[in-house]
Order: C-alpha cells, then structure tokens, then sequence
C-alpha cells in the first residue's frame, strides 16, 4: 500500500503533463504519481512514462469512469486527485495529505474560488456555474463547502473505499461532495491558487452540456439522499395547485349549491391524490435511506479491516 497516491485523469494533455508530474515529484517525494490515460492521441500517456510517472489506461470515455477505476486499483492512506492540465499548484498538496494522514480528514477540498479563480479563469459563464452549483448544494444539503466542482482534492482509503461512483463525466466532482456531507464525514477546505491554461491546451468541459448534466446530477441526487424534501416539496407545490383549482369551485357551491365545474373538481381531486403519493414516496424513500446509512457504517467497518490488514 502507497503512503501518498498522487492520482492524474488525463485526455489529451501532451502540453502539461510532464510539468504536472514534475511538480508533484519535487512536492512529493515520496508519493507515488499515477496518469490514467484515457484514450488520448496526442501521446500523452508516453510523456508521462518519461516524466517518471507510473502510467496506466482506461478505455472507457469520461472521467468518472477513469476515477472509479483508479479507486479500484489504487491502495493508499492517502490520496491526492489533480487534474494534468497544470491549473493546481503541486506545492498544496503536502498540506492536503498531512490533514488526511494526521488529523483524519476524509475530504480535503482545494478551494479555488476564494482565492484566483475569478482572475485568472477567463470563460465567464463557468464562473456563474460554479457559483451556482455552490450555493445550491450549500443551501439544498445545508453545508459550507467552499468549492464544488474543483478537481483538486484529498482522501482518505475509507471514502475511497466506500464511495460508490456512478457519473461518467464532470459531475464525479459534485458527486463526491454530495457523498461526503450525506455520509457525515470530516471535510476541510484548503485554499489554492490557482492559475488558467497555459497556451494551446485546450479545457475539456462544455460549459453548456457539461453545466446541465451537474445540475441534472444535483437534482438526483438531492433526490437520492433527501427524498423527503424532495418530494415532499412536490406534494406542496401539487396540494397548493389543487386548493386553487378548488376555490372557485366550492365558492360557487356555497353560494347556489350547484357544482357547475364538476370537470374541474374531479382534476383537482385527482391532483390532491398524486400529492399524497407523493407525500408517501418520500416517507418510504426517507426510510430507506435511512436504513442505507446504517449500512454505510458497517461498510466503513469493513473497510477499516481491509485497511488494517494491508
């Protein structure tokens, strides 16, 4: 087992890599670098080999795919995620381990977003994006987490270990967050520095497609894990639609007795009944989860065996 796992998702970052497992070597020592390519033609993979990172492949597109599979394969105490295109300072992460590896820390969050990132990112609407995403997993999970979408991160063997990945792409990063607040584990906020591009590398997200699937993806899973609030804002929202649909018909009926909008009257019976199922969808989802948390800590147990034993 690796003391510090130094883990790089890379496609097609031939200008940066090099630098970036440069860098890392000489903050880190005694870590272990590891590229995953995925798929690039641009021979990254070969750049990195001769850097001196231990470079390895993952064919199937994305980078959640390349995260779940360097979380199989890896063992560490702990583990430092960074992007290759040379955006996150190597010089933070020896910070980032030791608050793993000393004080236990499950997720260490690179915080880019109070310090540079305003400055020195110079496409507008992923600013807008990321501010966001932050305040609305801040106010949907009540939480403080300081940076959502950032890929410079720290973790401990346990959340590694017990983090079920299921995006594919760019929202892996707000995945985690998510994961981590649920689970009730120790998060810290790092602040970083952080600094654009350099010429002619090329950012692989699409603000527009990319910035929908994270907002897609922060609606299932408010979904998943607060099923309550989430359905039960829909029982609000159909009960309220129903009580307005009902007014004029029964102020009516008060009046001359008659139920001339009897079409309207059977909608909004039928709308009230969709909220009580609804209303019953969270309470039975809210158990389960529940119940799915009490699992989650045995499953750390486990994990905290299989830790000991390596």
């Amino acid at each position: 087992m690796d003391k510090i796992a130094v883990l790089i998702p890379c496609y097609n970052e031939s200008k940066t890599i090099a630098k970036v497992v440069g860098d890392w070597k000489r903050a880190l020592p005694e870590a272990s670098i590891y590229v995953y390519d995925n798929n690039s033609t641009d021979g990254t993979a070969d750049i990195a080999g001769r850097a001196g990172a231990i470079v390895r492949r993952e064919f199937h597109q994305g980078k959640g795919n390349v995260i779940r599979r360097m979380f199989r394969d890896i063992d560490a105490l702990a583990y430092i995620m960074v992007d290759g295109d040379d955006t996150y300072p190597a010089e933070y992460g020896r910070q980032m381990a030791d608050l793993v590896l000393n004080e236990n820390v499950d997720m260490v969050v690179g915080d880019r977003l109070s310090s540079t990132y305003y400055t020195e990112n110079k496409r507008p609407f992923h600013n807008f994006g990321n501010d966001l995403v932050r305040s609305s997993i801040n106010r949907l999970f009540k939480t403080d987490i300081k940076d959502i979408m950032t890929g410079y991160r720290a973790f401990s063997f346990l959340f590694v270990k017990t983090f079920p990945v299921l995006s594919r792409g760019f929202e892996i990063e707000t995945e985690m967050t998510i994961h981590a607040v649920d689970k009730n584990m120790l998060v810290r906020n790092v602040v970083i520095e952080y600094r654009d591009r350099p010429a002619g590398s090329e950012s692989k997200l699409n603000t527009f497609s990319d910035g929908a699937k994270v907002l897609l993806t922060i609606a299932r899973l408010f979904r998943n894990y607060k099923p309550m609030a989430f359905f039960g804002l829909f029982t609000l929202i159909l009960l309220a639609i129903a009580v307005i649909m009902d007014i004029p018909v029964f102020a009516t009926y008060i009046s001359t007795g008659l139920v001339p909008r009897f079409p309207t009257l059977i909608v909004s019976g039928f709308i009230a009944m969709a909220a009580l199922l609804s209303l019953f969808a969270g309470l039975m989802l809210s158990t389960m989860v529940s119940k799915d948390r009490q699992e989650f800590e045995f499953r750390l147990q486990l994990a905290k065996l299989l830790k000991d034993r390596k």
